[in-house]
């Protein structure tokens, strides 16, 4: 039986830093930089390979998941590394890719790694297509805030009843009239939103084709029984989820979303603070955009009744029982603090309501 042998990989997009520490060693039996390439460092496993069980350890950077599928496709162990889990040592101010190499593998060793789930190159492709329809989002609110600032610098406002971006708001911005080149101005700045708006209906088409499709019908299915998810944030739900059954229990995915109070305690002093933000922020944000919804008395509306057509009876009677849950929920906090805060624990609470689904 070969003896084990740790690989730590200071992975960047040009070269990587090699540490090689085996299992009864204090200090590295080899070190070097290498080439960020498939070819070079499939080499350099090979020729270890025949005397070590090599485990690779790397941080999540800017090649993603490549390395990984690299290494895991010659039959090589490697785990992508959280960085902001990696721990270090406060008093340490040095930092070079040899001693981050070496801190990898001997934490590696030591089994005090928190590792990241690696997708499927297929489930990345697709939460690159939910991706791409935030940054699309993005942009329009952007090119939105444009034109009304423009509009608002010609002392021209909006004075109808109703929101702003309804249809009847759109109607009257394209119908204002503009002096000098400040009609091409206008043009320009209406043309550009109606553009990305055009984009972002072509995005969503793309996403909930996708939602239709093996394996996420299901999920997605599932998740948009509750009150506040639509087929898209669903996708955005499922897709930076990927797996379900990783976590043993409600409270490591609500904790998984950043929606868990920090909390810095010593002896008899408890202090708990605001919500720790870790993980996605998309996903978080479509968290806390739902948890606004429960405000509202327990009701099932139309859209709410075509999402749930179909679905699991026990699916359908979990996500009730949420709703007058959350609904109590909110009010209560919000009577001693204050809405905002309120929605965030709704919807901290409404993931575990999300996960208990999947368990169903």
């Amino acid at each position: 039986m070969m003896s084990i042998a740790h690989v730590g990989l200071d992975v960047h997009k040009e070269q990587t830093r090699v540490a090689l520490l085996p299992q009864d060693s204090r200090e590295p039996l080899d070190e070097c930089t290498l080439p960020t390439t498939a070819r070079h460092l499939c080499r350099y496993m090979r020729r270890w390979g025949d005397r070590f069980e090599l485990r690779c350890y790397y941080e999540a950077g800017p090649l993603g998941y490549v390395p990984h599928r690299w290494l895991t496709g010659m039959g090589v162990a490697c785990q992508v590394i959280a960085p902001s889990k990696t721990p270090r040592a406060p008093g340490d101010r040095v930092k070079t890719d040899r001693r981050d190499a070496r801190l990898l593998a001997r934490q590696g060793r030591a089994g005090a790694l928190v590792r990241v789930w690696v997708p499927t190159e297929q489930q990345e492709q697709v939460r690159g297509v939910v991706r791409q329809r935030e940054t699309v989002v993005r942009d329009v609110v952007a090119a939105k805030q444009r034109v009304l600032k423009f509009v608002g610098l010609r002392g021209m406002v909006y004075q109808s009843k109703g929101s702003h971006w309804t249809q009847r708001h759109m109607q009257w911005l394209r119908g204002l009239r503009f002096e000098g080149v400040d009609a091409w101005t206008a043009e320009q700045l209406l043309g550009d939103l109606q553009y990305r708006l055009n984009r972002l209906a072509e995005a969503e088409r793309q996403v909930v084709e996708l939602a239709q499709r093996d394996p996420y019908r299901e999920l997605v299915g599932r998740v948009c029984c509750f009150r506040g998810l639509d087929v898209v944030s669903a996708m955005v739900v499922v897709t930076e989820t990927i797996d379900f059954r990783r976590f043993a229990e409600a409270g490591q995915y609500m904790s998984y979303w950043g929606l868990t109070c920090s909390e810095d305690s010593s002896g008899p002093t408890r202090r708990r603070g605001a919500i720790t933000k870790c993980g996605s922020a998309r996903a978080r944000r479509v968290w806390v955009e739902a948890g606004w919804h429960y405000r509202h008395k327990p009701a099932v509306g139309d859209r709410l009744r075509r999402r749930q057509e179909g679905q699991p009876a026990q699916v359908i009677a979990h996500a009730w029982k949420a709703q007058q849950r959350l609904c109590k929920k909110f009010w209560r906090i919000a009577m001693v603090k204050d809405t905002r805060t309120a929605a965030v624990a709704v919807a901290r609470e409404l993931a575990g309501f999300v996960w208990g689904a999947m368990q169903l």
